[in-house]
């Protein structure tokens, strides 16, 4: 059991004494032989997830505990339902009972300063799990995706099969654009990606938005949810465009896919005479893949949450055992108070063309789940 460890979770001199003495002779709690590569072995990790509403929150926090278990470690698993205060209240939580480490998906990236500094008293470390904190020093490491290459690859979809890419002055197509909650720091990485890929059709006049709103205040939104999607819409529908069609949408999530989708269908469209837009998603949830099958929803980027919860337990395991995680960035990611390190992992394009051989073929989802 490493020192500071003991500092925190020993209630009197003695206990602290034996732990010290132990720790010195290079011996486990148990007394034997301390295995340095299991250092950590014992300790309890902290995991804050966002929400259960969404399926990948579900397979992140469960895919954590489980590869936590499998090396020895305990684990504190919660989900804050999309309410900022639970969460603060349960990572509070968890520092009272003494985790180790803390591995952290923010609801709000910016309001976990003061929660944060108490971890940093205790010595206890945390991991930035997928969105950045914001606005702390109190933050070690960051474990997440290329969020600027999931918009590049939403946004190069939908320039693709507008057959912008092939040359020529083919269009005009209408687009509307959605982004992802305003607190959440990812929204804007996912925004950049596609609008440096859309701007220049935008700007040449191919690809023309017919609402006019382009910027990320006005086309966020919150807790990306799928209803609040819908009604902007529905909104859209009824305001700019009347007897004309659109012919794509930038959508940063399946969630926000699904009730864009459900808007589009009160208003017609799904018909032969009036077909789906090409609507892009995130995530590659059940729903979301089995309307991109039915010929819905057109594509969706894929994030495999069990490399991700593999590259968070891989950085927890390390900092309890007194090592450096790995990381391939430490440039990009600045929260305002510290460049984090992190270590980001490539998302995948996914239509009706691949998702059998990424999806399925790779044991993400079950065949049977699709049917």
């Amino acid at each position: 059991m490493r020192i500071r460890r003991a500092r925190r979770a020993a209630l009197a001199v003695t206990a602290v004494s034996l732990v010290l003495s132990l720790a010195a002779c290079g011996q486990n709690s148990e007394g034997g032989s301390k295995d340095e590569s299991k250092g950590g072995e014992g300790s309890t990790v902290g995991i804050a997830m966002p929400t259960k509403s969404s399926e990948r929150w579900i397979a992140d926090g469960s895919n954590m505990v489980a590869q936590f278990e499998k090396l020895g470690y305990k684990t504190d698993l919660q989900y804050g339902e999309d309410d900022v205060a639970q969460q603060v209240s349960q990572i509070e939580n968890m520092i009272t009972k003494g985790v180790d480490v803390l591995v952290i998906a923010a609801i709000d990236g910016r309001a976990l300063t003061d929660v944060l500094q108490q971890a940093a008293d205790q010595d206890i470390k945390v991991i930035s799990y997928d969105r950045l904190i914001l606005g702390t020093e109190n933050v070690d490491y960051y474990a997440s995706f290329d969020n600027e290459r999931v918009g590049v690859l939403q946004a190069g979809y939908l320039i693709d099969k507008l057959g912008l890419k092939s040359g020529g002055q083919k269009g005009p197509f209408s687009i509307e654009l959605f982004a992802g909650s305003p607190d959440d720091n990812n929204t804007r990485y996912f925004f950049d990606g596609a609008w440096k890929t859309l701007k220049p059709y935008i700007d040449s006049k191919q690809l023309v938005v017919g609402s006019g709103q382009t910027r990320l205040d006005q086309i966020t939104t919150l807790r990306w949810d799928g209803g609040t999607a819908q009604k902007r819409m529905d909104d859209l529908l009824t305001k700019a465009y009347g007897s004309r069609k659109v012919d794509a949408v930038l959508s940063p999530y399946d969630g926000i896919s699904i009730g864009i989708l459900s808007a589009l269908k009160s208003d017609g469209y799904g018909t032969p005479a009036k077909p789906y837009p090409l609507v892009t998603g995130q995530d590659a949830e059940v729903a979301s893949v089995k309307s991109i099958i039915a010929g819905q929803q057109t594509q969706t980027v894929y994030k495999d949450t069990r490399a991700l919860a593999r590259q968070a337990v891989q950085m927890a395991d390390a900092v309890l055992n007194d090592k450096k995680p790995e990381v391939n960035d430490t440039k990009t990611y600045d929260n305002e108070v510290k460049v984090v390190p992190a270590y980001l992992l490539d998302p995948v394009s996914v239509d009706r063309s691949n998702y059998q051989s990424v999806l399925v073929e790779s044991g993400y989802i079950k065949a049977s789940d699709l049917t």
